[in-house]
């Protein structure tokens, strides 16, 4: 990885910390998007003194937001002529229905469109690298989705259930790399996708749950990978040559994971990038108008 350019969102805490740490320690240089400026200083400060990597730095952006995913990307694109890996990593589970600034519930806002709309803003970048890697955080959680309510995306009518939101934003993942993947095949950029179960963690996700849930996550929490564990699968597939040709995966526990079958529907994935394609306003995916 040495002289790689890494992105990691989410880069603060958990799993995208220790992602931006190995890597840094392997020699990468790091681009970490957080979005709290204090708390991504301070960890910018503490992965530089683990490992004496000076080639770290920091941007900030709310990665449910358009608008500042639209400056960050901009601020990014202007500092570096190339990225070589792209680690999407912030996630977070909320316990109540809420309309982001944008009209989008949050989950659905930071864990989709989120990834779709940074992806898009980075993809010139990437096509500039070397080894050029896309790693998308899922989960496992996209089991719990059984069925998809496309009719109301948004839960602005439907009940609304905390897993249930999660795990369908992890199935949207999956299906946002399994689409991405196929149209940088027919491109031929060289530009690999792949998604990634890191486990359950112990770490602070859940804590924009009910308090319920996350006093039972905390309660259970013992039991749960350790944050340097459950971070292995997303440096794993961003560095290790062994995958280097792998395009398309969902990975778990070191090797290819088991897709559920409403998972594996190509319909469903190319009618999802169709919304999220109107949702965002884009005409060619990554391809900036106007900027």
């Amino acid at each position: 990885m040495h002289d790689k350019i890494v992105l990691v969102t989410g880069a603060n805490s958990g799993l995208g910390k220790e992602t931006a740490k190995v890597l840094a320690n392997k020699g990468a240089k790091i681009i970490m998007v957080c979005r709290d400026k204090t708390r991504g200083e301070t960890a910018r400060q503490e992965i530089i003194k683990a490992t004496d990597n000076n080639n770290i730095t920091l941007e900030i952006c709310d990665l449910s937001s358009k608008d500042s995913i639209h400056h960050c990307g901009l601020s990014i694109r202007q500092k570096y002529d190339r990225i070589d890996v792209l680690v999407n990593n912030a996630g977070a589970i909320f316990g109540t229905q809420a309309l982001n600034s944008d009209g989008l519930e949050r989950t659905f806002a930071l864990n989709v469109m989120g990834y779709f709309r940074f992806t898009h803003y980075m993809l010139d970048l990437l096509k500039n690298g070397t080894d050029k890697r896309i790693v998308n955080v899922a989960s496992y959680a996209h089991n719990f989705a059984k069925k998809i309510p496309w009719d109301d995306l948004q839960f602005k009518t439907s009940p609304y259930r905390q897993l249930y939101a999660y795990g369908l934003s992890k199935l949207y993942d999956i299906y946002f790399t399994k689409q991405l993947a196929k149209i940088m095949t027919v491109q031929k950029t060289g530009i690999t996708v792949n998604a990634v179960h890191p486990g359950t963690v112990h770490s602070n996700f859940g804590k924009s749950g009910t308090k319920l849930f996350y006093l039972g996550f905390k309660i259970a929490s013992p039991f749960y990978d350790h944050v340097k564990k459950g971070a292995k699968m997303a440096i794993h597939m961003a560095s290790s040559p062994d995958v280097k040709g792998i395009n398309g995966a969902y990975y778990a526990h070191m090797k290819e994971g088991k897709l559920t079958p409403l998972a594996q529907s190509d319909e469903d994935a190319k009618r999802l990038w169709n919304i999220c394609m109107e949702l965002a306003n884009i005409k060619t995916y990554g391809v900036l108008d106007g900027i």
